[in-house]
């Protein structure tokens, strides 16, 4: 199945919802990093992805990367890919020029990251740890750790992992037994085992840069007492090139449900007397450099969520219009015609196309913020694509399972047989909503970190800008009035939940984290639904002017069937987080 790179979109998504070119007139860094700029990279990128990386999909499904005595293989024709994927400066957009990136705005990078991303998911998992291994290292890192390794990350010589998992210590981290013994000589000697680490061992760069989390002798106990370390698969000289082997090495590769293309290794440090690493910050500090790694992964992730339902959607409209079965029910054909005639394909597929419009938006909308917050020194914008994060990652990836399981159902039959390659989708999707952070802890993070935190009043003025979109809506035609009340209908659900968590999130936090993932979807739902409004609104303004009709009339469509179909849901979300804690946690220990 063939890709095409819905560039259109994510530049309407990049003007209206990013404010690309306002970005740019304010900001004389980004002068030249408009909308215009933006369709440049985007076109380009959109070649990559369509030409070269996505017809390795379906192949890195059937022939894994594969391992032997310590080496890993990927499939055949991600290496190749990979290099002309470096070579074009992919791995840089958003990084500084002073190391060889092209420091561009991260709306840009989104756009293009959403493009490899739906290409192909197992491929692109080796440029998003790299591209957090460098934000960790520019955060956190000495002006030689940063000179030795950046411009070699960003040229693609060599790639990053993130080291944080053990097998005893899955996400609560203060577990973690991993020791880095001091040297004398500002080294280290490592010591433990890593689990599930993507892209630990490949064969497509010359050297792997290993940031891992390990405990000192001397450290206190617990995530207070956690360490950064970087520790390259080969020892790096002084002049910069390549020395002996460290003591790293693949022991295993995971065998998974999806994205088999991506070694996931299984690394052991210190086998043969100690892998030499160096510490990355301060003693101690090395979770805090770490959630640098997190954050901008977990961003990633929720682009892997978009990428994901666009490419299940571009699956199921093609199918659904090339697959005859059955007459239509008004009678408007004599004989069997093309299942997208029939009413149930066509809600399947609207609720696949207006969730994933929704989610890109949401995201664009973030990648916006942040750029304003980095930029700008915009403390609002930063404390919003905060609040954001959890959501894009979160709501995006648990919605991608909706998706690519309707786009198994808009196939039939043919969706359960793997040729046909909906199924991929579907497995692919699973991981989304487990690593970097179950969306679980993305709830955890929303309530504790950005909702309680100020007694939920950041929540509720965000709400208060709802109801000015709201007051907009009012202003437009039936397509905007359905939006609006729906809108509205769902901030209220948003407000009492909020009102609920602050009200008890100190005397009953048991019964508020017992809704903490209706009320991440419930949030992401609300958001991403009132980002397609204020699209709704830049739409009916452009067909009133006569622009673009069959874009623009989709657009209200579209953000019509999202606010009658799925914006309804979050009074579901809402009554069973107001009513619904006692019985989720009644049953008592010994009856489950």
């Amino acid at each position: 199945m063939s890709y095409t790179a819905p560039t259109k979109d994510l530049l309407f998504n990049m003007a209206h919802l990013a404010d690309l070119d306002g970005l740019a007139a304010k900001v004389p860094a980004h002068a030249d990093h408009g909308q215009e700029t933006a369709a440049a990279v985007l076109e380009e990128c959109a070649k990559l992805a369509e030409q070269v990386i996505a017809p390795l999909n379906h192949e890195g499904d059937k022939n894994p990367s594969s391992f032997s005595q310590g080496e890993v293989r990927t499939t055949a024709g991600f290496k190749e890919a990979f290099r002309q994927f470096v070579e074009g400066g992919w791995q840089g957009l958003v990084h500084p020029e002073g190391y060889g990136g092209q420091g561009l705005p991260k709306t840009i990078a989104a756009g293009c990251q959403e493009l490899v991303q739906a290409a192909n998911l197992s491929f692109a998992l080796c440029p998003l740890l790299t591209d957090g291994a460098i934000e960790a290292l520019l955060t956190a890192g000495t002006e030689t750790q940063k000179q030795t390794y950046i411009p070699r990350l960003i040229d693609g010589s060599w790639t990053g992992t993130m080291n944080l998992t053990e097998p005893q210590a899955g996400s609560d981290l203060a577990l973690i037994r991993t020791r880095a013994e001091p040297q004398g000589d500002g080294r280290y000697k490592l010591f433990g085992t890593k689990i599930f680490i993507t892209y630990g061992e490949h064969d497509m760069a010359d050297n792997i840069v290993h940031l891992v989390l390990a405990r000192t002798p001397d450290a206190p106990s617990g995530v207070k007492g956690i360490s950064l370390f970087l520790v390259p698969k080969y020892l790096v000289n002084a002049d910069g090139s390549l020395g002996a082997r460290n003591d790293v090495h693949c022991v295993s590769i995971e065998h998974k449900l999806g994205i088999k293309a991506s070694p996931t290794a299984v690394l052991q440090f210190g086998d043969h007397g100690g892998a030499i690493g160096e510490m990355v910050g301060e003693e101690n500090r090395g979770l805090e450099y770490m959630f640098i790694m997190m954050n901008a992964a977990r961003y990633g992730v929720g682009i892997q969520g978009i990428a994901v339902c666009e490419r299940a959607y571009q699956q199921a409209v093609a199918y659904a219009k090339d697959r005859v079965q059955s007459r239509p029910v008004d009678g408007s054909q004599a004989g069997p015609a093309t299942i997208i005639h029939h009413p149930d394909v066509r809600r399947m597929l609207m609720t696949m196309r207006a969730q994933t419009e929704a989610c890109r938006s949401l995201a664009l909308f973030a990648a916006g913020c942040y750029d304003r917050a980095h930029a700008q020194g915009d403390k609002e914008a930063q404390a919003l694509y905060e609040f954001l994060v959890p959501l894009v990652k979160g709501y995006s990836t648990e919605v991608s399972h909706e998706v690519t399981s309707l786009g198994v159902q808009v196939h039939g039959g043919m969706g359960f047989i793997e040729e046909t390659g909906a199924a991929q989708h579907y497995r692919d999707a699973k991981i989304l909503n487990i690593y970097e952070g179950t969306t679980a802890i993305q709830a955890n993070d929303l309530i504790g970190r950005k909702t309680l935190r100020d007694g939920g009043q950041f929540a509720l003025d965000l709400a208060q800008r709802m109801e000015e979109t709201e007051a907009e809506l009012s202003k437009h035609g039936a397509a905007a009035h359905a939006m609006r009340a729906n809108l509205a209908h769902a901030r209220q659900a948003f407000e009492a939940v909020v009102d609920y968590m602050a009200a008890h999130g100190k005397g009953r936090p048991n019964a508020v984290f017992a809704g903490s993932v209706p009320y991440l979807m419930l949030a992401g739902n609300l958001i991403a639904g009132w980002c397609l409004a204020r699209g709704l609104l830049v739409a009916e303004k452009a067909l009133e002017a006569g622009e673009d009709l069959a874009f623009m009339e989709a657009k209200v469509t579209t953000a019509r069937f999202y606010a009658e179909h799925i914006l309804p849901r979050t009074a579901a979300l809402r009554d069973a987080i107001l009513n619904g804690a006692d019985s989720c946690l009644a049953l008592p220990l010994e009856s489950f």
